[in-house]
């Protein structure tokens, strides 16, 4: 690459994080009617404008893995067992390759790079609805959205994962567990529709918690197998000061969902607004950074990964 080349690389990516920078800030001070005070952030949803903002300015090539749906199959292996994982039928980066006439009557087709725009197939499938689709989400870099950086260079690709049957109507549940330096303080359950948004403790009391406008307010049973969930969102968390945990339980198994280090950008309107600086207290007070022995690709060669 010619000196040139690489001075406009750079004066690119300069712009970008001062840009992303601007723009997480407003957002912060437009939704919550004051300035995001990075240097001393108390709620939780400031320390979370923070680490955004932080991984922005340096760049977290872990969290950038992690937040891979295909790359993060090897985390959960190494950290859990392959019997966490939801079965992959096939994976590409191809539409057009997806070998319709052999997929199971049920299963799920998604991007590994971004959130929402699942598929699920039940049935006979719309070829040229899929290719259309999947062509579109291929194209967008999820980075661009709300500025999370962790999501910027994540190679797209196509997954076609089992469908998880639970026998809830608009399953699979999925309990998401707020983790705070590896310990399981919150769990959050949803489901396809998003339609619930009930909280609980870690002893599975109901929680006087939501942030959703319009929600069913429904009482979920207490998983059977709750101490497992807790102890696998544990080993997940391990090393971290906040990650969310997403798992599915069915037929007495757990699957994994994803790891989301900055949950719906940040943009949390907790009611009561109290949780926010419940919560806040709950963060340690130190912004996210890559962790000392991290191994990432840097122009082709594998190098060690420092924290700074």
């Amino acid at each position: 690459m010619q000196i040139p080349d690489k001075v406009r690389i750079l004066k690119r990516l300069v712009f970008r994080r001062l840009q992303a920078e601007k723009v997480l800030k407003a957002t912060y001070e437009t939704t919550f009617g004051r300035k995001l005070d990075c240097r001393n952030p108390q709620t939780f949803t400031a320390k979370m404008f923070r680490r955004m903002i932080s991984i922005n300015r340096n760049d977290n090539p872990e969290f950038s893995e992690l937040a891979d749906k295909y790359l993060a199959r090897g985390y959960v292996a190494r950290k859990l067992g392959d019997e966490y994982l939801v079965k992959l039928i096939w994976h590409g980066t191809d539409p057009r390759k997806i070998p319709f006439e052999t997929l199971p009557d049920r299963c799920v087709i998604k991007t590994n790079h971004g959130s929402g725009g699942h598929w699920i197939v039940e049935g006979a499938v719309d070829r040229e609805k899929v290719i259309k689709h999947f062509d579109k989400a291929l194209k967008e870099n999820y980075y661009w959205r709300a500025r999370e950086n962790q999501y910027y260079r994540i190679a797209p690709r196509i997954l076609v994962e089992e469908f998880i049957d639970d026998g809830e109507p608009h399953g699979p549940l999925d309990f998401r567990f707020w983790c705070f330096n590896a310990v399981p303080e919150l769990i959050q359950v949803d489901n396809h529709a998003h339609n619930i948004n009930p909280f609980y403790d870690r002893n599975w009391n109901k929680l006087d918690l939501s942030y959703r406008s319009h929600f069913q307010d429904v009482q979920i049973a207490k998983p059977h197998n709750l101490n497992q969930m807790l102890a696998a969102a544990s080993a997940l968390a391990e090393g971290f000061d906040f990650v969310r945990v997403d798992l599915y339980s069915a037929k007495g198994r757990i699957y994994f969902g994803e790891l989301t280090f900055t949950p719906r950008a940040g943009i949390f309107k907790f009611k009561p607004e109290s949780w926010d600086l419940i919560l806040g207290e709950k963060w340690a007070d130190e912004p996210a950074r890559p962790r000392t022995g991290f191994r990432r690709k840097r122009n082709g060669a594998v190098v060690a990964g420092v924290a700074k």
